[in-house]
């Protein structure tokens, strides 16, 4: 799994204050931070920066780089001066150790976003996202990677190596209903494109209003999902130790705990395209038992509340 960091989020107030005050020291500790924590590339997230997007952006490309060396990074704004300036900082041999993060499929953004990854080598995410805003059902998405998004990388010459398709994740606390339908875009995706771009997603979206004490469990209960039907690569937070450690029982297929071994059997029926068996677990156990009532919310069987560990 391909991971790279989201801490560096201009929503984040610690971030945002240290980015007004130009506090260096802050950006290079938690690009190492990050890096040690085990990402393979950081996302700075600086907002959209209207007017000093470009400054911004030379500024902290310069702190990550002392903190982390020649680190692949992702350029989040939707200010293109401002990624052009990420892109020749991290140019080596004529490409762009980079991804930008990212174009639509909206008219503006198709056109003027996948040439300038292509003129400088860089990865580029693209989100199945039209004007009309984000399409609820897994066919709709996988439609608009297909018809817009795939093909006018192919236009622009971008390799469809350099491809990350997003397929959006959306909040299971007021969106429940579609977050089955990414795990299916995901899936479907890999099956029906000829070869199949990388998928990659912002995982932590989807617990997103939930309460703060609970959304590491979403979120490492829906990785493994996402895992299950191909997923590449995942905007997530390295810091959360049990998540990455439940993404290197996955990949390793490490059943030696009982948490593990549910984990894994919940893999195991994501990808066969079936419900997992309460058999397997003991419900008992209340970790195994947050897992299988956080899975019946993830696949809309059961409402979401902020109570629903509870029930």
């Amino acid at each position: 799994m391909y991971i790279i960091g989201e801490n560096i989020h201009i929503l984040s107030p610690k971030v945002k204050q240290s980015l007004a005050d130009r506090d260096g020291a802050f950006f290079v500790q938690l690009a190492r931070k990050q890096k040690e924590a085990g990402a393979h590339a950081l996302d700075l997230n600086i907002g959209p920066q209207k007017k000093a997007g470009p400054e911004v952006m030379d500024w902290l490309v310069d702190c990550v780089q002392e903190g982390v060396g020649p680190m692949t990074l992702s350029f989040d704004t939707t200010n293109l001066a401002a990624i052009e300036v990420g892109l020749k900082k991290t140019r080596q041999d004529g490409h762009a150790n980079a991804i930008i993060n990212s174009t639509s499929a909206e008219e503006e953004r198709l056109e003027k976003v996948p040439p300038l990854a292509a003129a400088y080598g860089a990865k580029l995410v693209a989100l199945t996202m039209a004007k009309e805003g984000i399409p609820v059902s897994a066919d709709a998405r996988v439609a608009i990677a297909m018809e817009k998004l795939i093909p006018r990388a192919q236009e622009v010459g971008l390799p469809i190596e350099n491809l990350l398709i997003d397929p959006l994740v959306l909040t299971v606390s007021g969106c429940q209903e579609y977050v089955p339908q990414c795990i299916e875009a995901v899936r479907m995706i890999k099956m029906v494109a000829d070869p199949p771009p990388l998928v990659s997603v912002g995982l932590s979206n989807v617990s997103n209003q939930v309460p703060p004490q609970m959304r590491p469990l979403i979120n490492r209960t829906y990785m493994v999902m996402l895992m299950a039907v191909g997923l590449d690569a995942a905007i997530l937070d390295p810091l959360d130790q049990e998540l990455m450690e439940v993404i290197r029982m996955v990949e390793q297929r490490d059943a030696s705990t009982p948490v593990g071994a549910l984990y894994l059997k919940l893999y195991a029926a994501v990808a066969a395209g079936e419900e997992l068996d309460p058999g397997p677990a003991d419900l008992n156990d209340p970790k195994q038992a947050e897992i299988w009532k956080t899975v019946q919310i993830l696949l809309n069987k059961v409402i979401y509340t902020d109570s629903y560990l509870r029930l």
